[in-house]
């Protein structure tokens, strides 16, 4: 993987980033990968929030026919019994 070095950056685009990274929760090397992909078209990030980004890795992502099928296994739960609470 290349690497970039950016001379001369002025200070309130500095601080722009290092706010933006901070918001995110994320390194100013992520926070500048993010808004060069995004700026040039490239983000893969479909619309998640950072930390969906971050975490989706340990969380797993459900298909449709995943969501589907768990929801029709517990359709059950979803019905209040009466009897439960007397």
């Amino acid at each position: 993987m290349k690497s970039i070095t950016i001379h001369g950056l002025d200070d309130s685009l500095d601080t722009l980033i290092r706010k933006k990274a901070q918001e995110e929760n994320l390194s100013l090397n992520k926070t500048i990968k993010k808004l060069l992909a995004e700026a040039l078209g490239l983000s893969d990030n479909q619309g998640r929030t950072a930390r969906e980004e971050i975490f989706s890795d340990l969380c797993g992502v459900w298909t449709t026919e995943d969501k589907k099928e768990f929801s029709d296994k517990i359709v059950d739960m979803e019905t209040v019994d009466p009897g439960d609470w007397t």
